[in-house]
């Protein structure tokens, strides 16, 4: 009987492999909703800085210059936010760190409301970054380990897309709420504590990680969250009820030995990891510096051109709505085409985009320009969460994907300077060629990664 159980256990496929099989279902759309809202609350959040900087600069509250660090000391908050929160997801679990995240960034936005001058603006949004950083790595990397293989890289496009949805309704706020009156950009800082609230339905809505719990030994745990994910998929576990022991076994000791390579210094600059990390974290330092650079200055670089506050909001909202069908293709593309090419091609466009939008002049160039840009850029955007989860094994995909969003930060913080330094000595055009220069760069570089479409996550 012994011998049976055994050559069974043989062939039973595990958590993980039960997992990939799924089709999607109720428990794939509740994470990817629950997660994508949290998404959304984080892109609110920042889309909303770029419309408070123009009315802080216009009110006199902030000086271009001290705008310009606004922003930096946002995104120095990010850089090591992404860092820590990488490595908290792989030690303390990727719900519990996500919830975390809300909670902080949500009670540092509510309370930069009512900041007194501008240098209390600034340290509150370097806890704002704290949080958000630390967000966006640990909830691309929950839900790709919950995704079946065959729409894993779709399923975190979808994911990312619930950015676009929270920068749209930061354009509607900014537009609406914000030129209302001198205190509208406070107001529109005070709907920012929402993520607070909503942490409370995170830690108690959303699943542990399945690999996570293995790799720290916490079978029943991931037993029971595999389970519910056949019960909405209409199944039941295959081969596991006969080779339970045997497999329990085998999970034990896999856990030991994840445990044994985590003390030993598994590592993303590991010799077989390390052209990945370096393509990665390059991709990532180049999207940042041209994103930041240019989505966080539209308004403001609208208004010195001569619009009035309202039309240059009006345009952005515009702009802004481009960003959905961006990430609706990426998604379509990405097990189509596969990672690299889609993100290589969509890269390739933000590139020739920016550089149409540097030498726009007429209101009809600049909306078309600007719209093909949120098209363009965000699609990679989507590919690129979609990519650096696959990249590493379970016991360091959050520090890897963590690490790359940290260096990319860098660029984010050296953007609003250097967008701003660059506007006064060369004007737009200048600006926005440099950007063009990265996105090409980062579209480069996006051929030096490993194409990881149909494979299963590593463990």
């Amino acid at each position: 009987m012994t011998t049976s159980i055994s050559r069974d256990a043989q062939y039973a496929p595990s958590r993980t492999d039960r997992l990939d099989r799924l089709t999607f279902n109720r428990a794939h759309g509740k994470l990817l909703v629950g997660s994508g809202l949290g998404w959304a609350l984080d892109a609110m959040d920042v889309g909303l800085l770029s419309f408070v900087i123009a009315a802080l600069v216009q009110q006199g509250f902030a000086t271009g210059e001290q705008a310009s660090w606004l922003a930096s000391i946002g995104f120095a908050g990010m850089a090591i936010g992404a860092t820590l929160g990488g490595r908290l997801a792989d030690r303390f679990g990727r719900r519990q760190t996500f919830a975390l995240t809300l909670v902080v960034f949500g009670i540092a936005t509510g309370a930069s409301a009512l900041a007194p001058s501008i240098t209390a603006l600034m340290v509150l949004r370097f806890f704002i970054g704290l949080g958000l950083g630390a967000e966006l790595p640990v909830a691309s990397t929950l839900v790709s380990e919950f995704s079946p293989t065959k729409i894993r890289g779709r399923m975190v496009v979808w994911l990312e897309a619930f950015w676009a949805l929270g920068w749209i309704l930061a354009a509607l706020v900014g537009t609406y709420v914000v030129p209302t009156s001198e205190d509208g950009w406070r107001w529109a800082l005070a709907i920012g504590m929402l993520p607070a609230a909503y942490a409370v339905v995170v830690r108690w809505g959303l699943p542990e990680s399945v690999r996570f719990l293995e790799s720290r030994g916490r079978l029943d745990e991931a037993e029971a969250a595999v389970r519910n994910f056949e019960r909405y998929a209409g199944t039941t576990p295959a081969a596991e009820l006969i080779a339970q022991a045997d497999r329990e076994r085998d999970q034990r000791l896999a856990a030991e030995a994840a445990a044994e390579a985590r003390e030993h210094g598994e590592s993303i600059w590991a010799p077989q990891l390390r052209r990945r990390t370096i393509a990665l974290w390059t991709i990532w330092f180049c999207i940042n510096f041209s994103y930041y650079g240019a989505f966080l200055w539209i308004p403001n670089l609208l208004v010195e051109a001569g619009f009035a506050l309202a039309k240059s909001f009006e345009f952005t909202l515009i702009i802004t709505l481009a960003q959905l069908p961006g990430y609706a293709v990426a998604a379509w593309l990405i097990e189509v085409w596969g990672r690299r090419a889609t993100l290589a091609t969509f890269l390739a466009g933000s590139m020739v985009s920016a550089a149409f939008f540097g030498f726009a002049n007429t209101e009809a160039q600049i909306i078309i320009s600007g719209c093909l840009l949120s098209f363009f850029n965000l699609g990679a955007w989507g590919a690129l969460y979609a990519i650096g989860p696959e990249l590493y094994p379970t016991t360091i995909r959050g520090t890897g994907t963590g690490a790359a969003a940290g260096f990319g930060r860098i660029a984010s913080i050296l953007a609003p300077i250097v967008a701003l330094s660059l506007t006064k000595s060369g004007g737009v055009v200048l600006t926005f060629t440099v950007f063009a220069i990265a996105f090409g760069i980062a579209a480069f570089a996006a051929f030096l990664l490993p194409e990881q479409r149909g494979k299963e996550l590593a463990d």
